[in-house]
């Protein structure tokens, strides 16, 4: 079966992972994978194992490029793929060449609504929805909110509509003692380790997250010289998160490491994962903070609440509320038993309901049944 996933960019990112995911752990006998990107295939391609997966770029302009409708359109062409799968709405037209090439069969995934729409309200892109959902045969997203979102905001047909839970490799991401950190001035014994993981842009909200440690220093300087800040990522908000800390005089308490491949290692040596986000599908991020048994904050944004259960297995507190993440943070830091059976619960939780094989075989039942 020949399948084609398009995406805008293959990159660092949640739904790039999942993609990723699918195509190392699916049945490499059963299954040929063309990517394509509408603008450039990245440095992420590198953790793709299976042998056989052809990359194409077709290096969309910024902004309006109608011709790269027609590019994708040529390049379907020539591949003929029983299966395209495209990805959040930057791809969502890829559906009309793909119908005029062949008309495969026609996937599309929401894994979490535009930056610039986290709520879901623009009109435009709910037309656009509507108006191609003729196009499309089946839609997949990513948590519960976005499947009520899409059946009665967008008013896609239920049956159309499958509900698949990002899944997390919870031998990968595991518990374990607390690695010493690999920054100068960041390893003391004494430290509480705060960290957060994704691409530095606004609708992740990392600069919540560093005024709510300079809140902190207000609140509880006692407990602020405890605290350490790591952002693991880079983006196109680096510099302004950057100046935010030295104008909070909270620089020196903060890492900044940029594109990382030791993830799972680096979550090892954090004693608390926050994430900040304004907007969310399933957040892998959470998942692998779960996975390795970390004690959790979070907004109560998207499907993050289906993964979260205040107080059992994380903290949820308001999106954009540096008081309350301030607030919630020395809970943790002054309660670390509590603290810390939260995080195993999340580990219980992460190997019960979010398991990899699970979500691989879900996506293996939905493209070979759609075959037939």
């Amino acid at each position: 079966m020949r399948i084609v996933f398009l995406l805008y960019r293959l990159d660092v990112g949640g739904l790039e992972t999942v993609v990723v995911n699918l195509i190392n752990r699916l049945p490499p006998a059963h299954f040929e994978y063309h990517i394509i990107a509408l603008t450039q295939c990245g440095a992420f391609k590198k953790r793709i194992q299976h042998p056989h997966v052809r990359f194409h770029d077709l290096n969309k302009k910024a902004g309006k490029d109608w011709l790269v409708w027609f590019r994708l359109w040529q390049l379907l062409k020539k591949i003929k793929p029983d299966l395209v799968h495209t990805c959040n709405i930057g791809t969502l037209e890829g559906v009309v060449p793909a119908f005029f090439a062949g008309r495969p069969i026609t996937i599309h995934a929401e894994h979490g609504r535009d930056s610039s729409d986290p709520h879901g309200e623009n009109k435009t892109y709910i037309r656009l929805r509507k108006m191609l959902n003729p196009f499309v045969d089946a839609f997949v997203c990513v948590s519960q909110d976005l499947y009520s979102w899409l059946t009665l905001r967008v008013s896609i047909p239920k049956t159309k509509v499958h509900l698949i839970l990002n899944g997390v490799d919870t031998q990968h991401f595991t518990p374990g003692p607390r690695l010493p950190l690999p920054y100068p001035g960041f390893a003391n014994t004494e430290s509480f380790i705060i960290g957060t993981v994704g691409r530095l842009w606004p609708i992740k909200d990392q600069a919540n997250l560093v005024t709510a440690l300079a809140n902190i220093r207000q609140s509880d300087p006692e407990g602020f010289q405890r605290c350490r800040l790591i952002l693991m990522g880079d983006g196109p908000q680096r510099q302004e998160i950057e100046s935010l800390a030295h104008h909070l005089n909270v620089a020196d308490k903060l890492w900044i490491t940029g594109w990382r491949d030791d993830i799972a290692q680096l979550l090892r040596c954090l004693d608390l994962f926050v994430l900040p986000s304004l907007a969310e599908g399933t957040p892998l991020t959470i998942l692998e903070a779960m996975a390795t048994g970390l004690p959790i904050i979070a907004t109560r944004v998207g499907g993050v609440a289906d993964l979260l259960t205040e107080g059992h297995t994380g903290t949820l507190v308001p999106p954009g509320d540096p008081n309350a993440l301030a607030q919630a943070i020395l809970t943790h830091l002054h309660n670390p038993a509590w603290s810390q059976n939260l995080g195993k619960r999340g580990r219980y939780h992460a190997e019960t309901y979010h398991s990899l094989e699970t979500m691989v075989e879900s996506y293996r039942i939905l493209f070979q049944g759609n075959r037939i």
